[in-house]
C-alpha cells in the first residue's frame, strides 16, 4: 500500500509539474499575433506602382499587402477609396502612407480595423489643420522654387517635369525620374487645402520616416509632425521625397516593426 501510495503521489506531483510548466509557457507567450494585413497610400502626382519595392518584401515576408489607388480629385474622395480598400481586409490592418498619402490616411485610420499607422516622408496633420498651411510654415525646397509647382486652369496641380528627377526623385534613377515626371497624375489643388475632420494618430500609434535629403517636404516638418504624434521615428540619411521607391528595405523595416507590436 506505501509503495502504491507513493506512486500515486509521485503521479500528481508530476501532472502538477507539468501543469505548471504549461500555464508558464502558455503565460510567456506573446499577448497579440502580428498584424499580417497592410494597406498601402501614395501621395499627390504618382500612383501606387512606386510601391511595388516594398510591397514585394512584405509578401515575401508573409504579408498581405492592398494598395490604394486614389483618384486625387478631392480630400473626402481619396479617403473613401481607402476606406473601401480597408473594408476589404479580413482582420487587423496597419494603414501605410506616402506624402500627401498621410493627411488621406489621418482621416482613413479611423476605421475600427486600423490598428497602426506608418507615415512615410508624410504630413501628419491635426483637426482643423491643412498640409498647405503647415508647409507655409516650414516650406520644403521645391515650395521655393518659382514655376517649379503648376497648375491647370481647371484647378489640377503637377510637379513641373524640368524639376521632377532632382526635386522628388534624386535617388532614383535619372530614367526612372524622367518617366514618372511624364506620367504624373494631376492631383485637384484643393486636396493640400482640406481641413482634416480627423486625426488618427491621436489615438493610434504612429511609426515615422523621416527622408532626411526630402526636397518636397521639409524634413523638419516630418520631424515636427512625427514628435507631436509620439511616433516611433526612423531617419533615412540621404533619402529623397522617393524614399519608399529607392529605399524599399529600410521602408518594409519600419512597416513590419510595426505589425508586430501594434495590438493586433
Amino acid at each position: 500500500m506505501n509503495l502504491m501510495s507513493s506512486a500515486a503521489s509521485a503521479l500528481a506531483m508530476s501532472a502538477c509539474l507539468l501543469g505548471s510548466t504549461g500555464a508558464m509557457a502558455q503565460d510567456a507567450q506573446p499577448t497579440h499575433r502580428p498584424v499580417k494585413n497592410i494597406v498601402l497610400v501614395h501621395g499627390a502626382w504618382v500612383d501606387g506602382s512606386g510601391w511595388k519595392p516594398v510591397y514585394d518584401i512584405l509578401t515575401k515576408d508573409g504579408y498581405h499587402v492592398s494598395l490604394v489607388e486614389e483618384p486625387l480629385t478631392s480630400l473626402e474622395d481619396d479617403v473613401a477609396a481607402t476606406r473601401r480598400v480597408l473594408a476589404l481586409q479580413d482582420g487587423p490592418t496597419i494603414l501605410v502612407a506616402h506624402s500627401y498619402g498621410g493627411s488621406v490616411i489621418t482621416e482613413a485610420g479611423e476605421a475600427p480595423n486600423v490598428v497602426g499607422l506608418v507615415y512615410v516622408a508624410a504630413h501628419a496633420p491635426a483637426v482643423g489643420e491643412d498640409e498647405s498651411a503647415l508647409g507655409k510654415g516650414m516650406p520644403g525646397y521645391t515650395s521655393k522654387q518659382p514655376d517649379a509647382i503648376k497648375k491647370t486652369d481647371d484647378g489640377y496641380t503637377y510637379l513641373n517635369p524640368s524639376v521632377f528627377p532632382q526635386d522628388f526623385a534624386a535617388d532614383l534613377s535619372h530614367k526612372q525620374a524622367v518617366f514618372e515626371s511624364h506620367s504624373q497624375i494631376l492631383t485637384a489643388a484643393k486636396v493640400f487645402s482640406t481641413p482634416m475632420s480627423a486625426a488618427a494618430w491621436t489615438t493610434k500609434p504612429s511609426w515615422g520616416i523621416v527622408a532626411a535629403d526630402d526636397r518636397i517636404i521639409n524634413p523638419d516638418l516630418e520631424r515636427w509632425y512625427y514628435a507631436r504624434a509620439h511616433s516611433h521615428v526612423t531617419v533615412i540619411p540621404g533619402a529623397s521625397h522617393s524614399v519608399y521607391e529607392s529605399r524599399p528595405k529600410e521602408v518594409a523595416k519600419v512597416i513590419e516593426d510595426a505589425a508586430q507590436h501594434a495590438q493586433g
